[in-house]
């Protein structure tokens, strides 16, 4: 059984939906749990008391847990958050970026109010708890972090420009931080789930009832275990449905000299050929594709 006995987990945005249940089964399975939700509305506006309610749950349970009720927007809030792990339970192995907020309008609507909240939240707000957590892990020589994307941000959907922006960037943060991680046994991979939740209920519709978060939790559950030696990674989940996700590049075409327009269009079907991609690692990892 994959366990996280002695074992610190931060989940964010863990007051309802997909983080609420995150939580619970990390806590079922033994790990320390830092139960961190703002506890506001889905655009992000007020707060609760939701992640404490969270926490009683667990310890009623007979677990362990903590509350937060910080803001992952800023990097003071962070570094918080990752301070009530260490001060609670004195260590983190594990963050899973959860948190998360919308504001959806088509492009020629969205104000900047609206992009800024949203990448806020989602993009810097993984950075700001990330990079305390990272720290630590490097100096204990181990660590497993999960970036909540979506397919929203990979494939693109209508009228989330701002969210989409940042679930996108949120696949280049995980990546980044596999490689970085790598020699000091840190894994970092991306998850994009399809799960009812106070976010998705209406955008699911007829299909919100086949989609209960407890459907995503073993996904997230094993690339945050140690059994996991899986990183730079990106997966599915959806309706019971698990699938790798990943960015190819196709063989392409290559001009004998400097290319033109018209050659472009000339060789447009061999550029476009999928057959034989390749799936690049890093950035190096391309260019020895091109130099091949």
């Amino acid at each position: 059984m994959i366990d996280f006995d002695d074992q610190v987990v931060i989940v964010t945005g863990a007051g309802n939906g997909l983080g609420k249940a995150y939580a619970l089964e990390f806590a079922r399975r033994g790990a320390a749990v830092v139960v961190n939700d703002l506890g506001g509305s889905v655009s992000g506006e007020g707060g609760s008391d939701a992640a404490q309610s969270v926490v009683d749950e667990i310890v009623a349970a007979g677990g362990r847990a903590a509350a937060s009720r910080e803001s992952v927007a800023t990097p003071e809030g962070g570094k918080a958050i990752v301070a009530t792990a260490i001060d609670a339970f004195g260590r983190v192995d594990v963050v899973v970026n959860n948190a998360g907020i919308l504001r959806d309008k088509s492009f020629l609507k969205l104000e900047p109010e609206d992009l800024n909240a949203v990448l806020d939240v989602h993009l810097k707000g993984a950075f700001n708890v990330s990079q305390p957590a990272f720290a630590h892990m490097k100096a204990q020589g181990y660590g497993r972090l999960v970036f909540t994307s979506s397919n929203a941000g990979v494939f693109g959907n209508f009228g989330q420009t701002n969210y989409g922006a940042a679930k996108a960037g949120l696949v280049g943060l995980s990546n980044v931080l596999a490689i970085e991680g790598e020699r000091f046994g840190i894994k970092s991979n991306a998850v994009m789930p399809i799960a009812k939740t106070r976010m998705t209920e209406e955008l699911l519709g007829p299909l919100a009832d086949r989609a209960a978060p407890e459907g995503v939790v073993p996904l997230v559950v094993y690339l945050s275990s140690r059994e996991c030696e899986l990183t730079h990674e990106v997966f599915s989940a959806a309706l019971g449905r698990y699938a790798r996700v990943f960015i190819g590049v196709t063989p392409g075409w290559k001009s004998d000299g400097l290319a033109s327009a018209e050659d472009i269009q000339a060789n447009l079907a061999q550029i476009e050929e999928q057959a034989g991609y390749a799936v690049p690692l890093s950035t190096l990892d391309e260019l020895k594709t091109v130099l091949e």
